[in-house]
């Protein structure tokens, strides 16, 4: 031995190497005990710990999907609901754990759903035999998987069945298809709202997943815990149900008749009707022609021949969805015609510069700026009052009356009744028309003239639908809004909305003074809108007849909007007929004619009875088109 060695070993003395010998004694007796124990644990309750092990790796963080809230309508009809759903999950994690487990479950998977087959999950096997989440099928009503469910759950007849479970999931579904489709809008995956309610309510309607954890106890029992999820809340819609069916029959009647007429294409290039209250500005119904279904929202079909739809390009196709989900009665703009004219009158009155007593000769054109402007009677109407100039609907009349108003009071006044401002209804994609009207440094005498007959500026429906009831009620300019009341899944009212009154804008002896001139134009024979005319009904409203742009072309948007009864006013109605299917498109017995069928059906329904003596035996039924039936 070396002095080194002997140095190094002089330094730990003979009882300290006694005890490094014990301990190094010790410890190797208990790791051969410790091997001794696994092994016994494995030989005797190996299944037990290797089903803990494996029903963590299959139960674990578990996610629990909300239900999207309802809309409802405002009897509480489901417009929108989320059904349940499953996916077919398999875990070849632990299909594979046991060789006993794979045939069985494979048999059971192919008896239960014709869809798969044995080759393919063997090969999905063979090929993923670690992977823990493979979707096999997806979106089954529990009637298609409740088979399956139940022979999993027979532990005892097929206790082999193994590495299978069901992820749940919702499905968006609309009762009622086409229904409403641009107010209630669709949904994509992930919950995401797409026009429509759907999508400016987005956050009510949505909730918040919860989690499911889950372990086999020492007993061999399956214990979990949950964080249940938080669903979403419901919306209860100030649209009715029996009113949007009526109106969008007659939507389509119109458009199928013109389009049987021999003419090509459907009956208007678009068709929009808004139904509301004007005494606290819900709409009671809100439609437009084309539209789509909901429930398969990416189909052309209704709209295009399969032909076209194959010819197009994929940009092409999602322009042409694009247009079918718009809501052209928020998302259009157009210049109005005459449906304007009672509100150039008001603004006269209110400002002062029109009595109520003037009188006016319409010898069918005025010289303006440079410019001859015509007439509706080329000829000429005569003398006119101005009640006999909203009846006739006299251009003439209203240029001339809007030489007193000026233009500073008619571009006050059109602020003041919403025109160049959105609405803010509660609906995504209103459109912005700041830049459609004039203001004092653009508006020369020809723009003030025309701009007094409806032409030469842009609205939207909704705007002109809110303007026009502010002139009929009284004067109160409410916010159009399209949900009455926000609940909890128990039905329990979180929020109730009211009418909102926003501001004034013509007073009530204002008010009343042209609503009789209203009145005049639909009760009188002479009037331009008789053939609104719901008989036994006091009724009041306006025509209208809007050259588009580019004038040369000579295409037309024709309007009506009215409101009954004449004392209390409770509905009123817009109907837009853009581009009618007709070789002359300038006449506003399109829209009336609509009109007169939708409020035929619609006051008796809301318990508006007739106020007026008529006689039946007199009565001429007339068609979507007019014609006597």
């Amino acid at each position: 031995m070396t002095a080194k060695r002997k140095k190094e070993l002089a330094k730990f003395p003979i009882r300290m190497r006694k005890k490094l010998v014990v301990t190094f004694g010790m410890i190797t007796v208990l790791l051969v005990a410790l091997i001794g124990r696994l092994m016994y644990i494995e030989a005797s309750s190996g299944e037990k710990y290797e089903k803990i092990v494996l029903s963590q790796q299959e139960y674990d963080s578990t996610i629990l999907p909300y239900q999207r809230g309802d809309i409802v309508d405002v009897k509480g009809t489901v417009l929108a609901t989320s059904t349940d759903v499953y996916n077919v999950i398999l875990d070849c994690k632990v299909l594979t754990s046991k060789e006993d487990y794979i045939e069985p479950t494979i048999d059971a998977l192919t008896e239960c759903f014709e869809e798969l087959s044995s080759e393919e999950l063997h090969q999905l096997v063979e090929e993923k035999p670690g992977s823990q989440y493979n979707k096999l099928l997806k979106k089954l009503p529990y009637d298609r998987i409740q088979k399956f469910v139940e022979m999993q759950n027979d532990t005892e007849g097929h206790p082999y069945i193994k590495g299978v479970w069901f992820e749940k999931e919702y499905l968006r579904s609309y009762p009622y298809g086409s229904l409403a489709a641009s107010a209630i809008g669709f949904t994509t995956s992930g919950n995401m709202g797409i026009g429509g309610l759907e999508d400016s309510y987005n956050d009510v309607l949505n909730g918040v997943d919860g989690r499911e954890y889950g372990y086999l106890n020492s007993d061999n029992n399956f214990e979990k815990t949950v964080k249940e999820p938080v669903n979403g809340q419901n919306i209860m819609t100030t649209i009715d149900v029996n009113i949007q069916s009526v109106v969008e029959k007659k939507i389509e009647e119109f458009n199928e008749a013109y389009r049987d007429a021999a003419y090509e294409g459907a009956g208007s290039k678009n068709t929009g009707v808004i139904v509301m209250n004007p005494q606290n500005g819900e709409i009671l119904a809100m439609a437009n022609y084309p539209t789509f279904d909901l429930n398969n929202p990416r189909d052309l079909s209704a709209s295009y021949s399969q032909e076209e739809i194959d010819a197009m390009s994929e940009e092409e196709q999602l322009d042409a969805l694009n247009d079918i989900w718009e809501n052209f009665c928020i998302t259009y703009t157009y210049e109005p015609g005459s449906t304007v004219k009672p509100l150039t009158v008001a603004t006269g009155l209110e400002t002062g510069t029109l009595s109520g007593e003037e009188s006016y000769y319409c010898d069918g054109y005025e010289w303006v700026g440079g410019h001859q402007i015509h007439c509706v009677n080329r000829n000429g109407h005569g003398q006119l009052t101005i009640e006999q100039a909203i009846m006739a609907s006299c251009n003439d009349a209203l240029m001339q009356m809007s030489y007193s108003i000026q233009k500073e009071n008619l571009i006050d006044y059109q602020k003041i009744f919403g025109f160049g401002q959105k609405t803010n209804i509660d609906l995504p994609g209103e459109a912005r028309t700041d830049t459609l009207v004039y203001t004092l440094d653009t508006m020369d005498d020809a723009s003030l003239a025309t701009n007094s007959f409806g032409q030469n500026f842009n609205v939207t429906m909704v705007q002109m639908a809110s303007a026009f009831s502010s002139l009929i009620n009284g004067g109160d300019y409410y916010q159009p809004h399209m949900v009455k009341k926000i609940m909890d899944e128990n039905g329990n009212v979180m929020e109730d909305i009211q009418g909102t009154v926003l501001k004034q804008t013509v007073s009530k002896e204002t008010s009343d003074q042209v609503k009789e001139y209203l009145y005049k134009t639909v009760s009188d024979p002479a009037g331009t809108g008789k053939t609104a005319k719901v008989a036994g009904y006091s009724m009041g409203g306006k025509t209208g007849t809007a050259q588009k742009q580019p004038r040369e072309e000579r295409k037309y948007l024709v309007s009506f909007i009215g409101y009954a009864p004449q004392d209390n006013p409770q509905v009123l109605i817009y109907v837009v007929v853009d581009e009618p299917n007709a070789l002359d498109q300038a006449h506003s017995s399109f829209a009336q004619n609509i009109a007169r069928e939708i409020m035929e059906e619609v006051l008796p329904y809301l318990g508006i009875y007739p106020d007026e003596e008529y006689d039946p035996a007199g009565v001429v039924d007339l068609d979507i088109m007019g014609n006597p039936t």
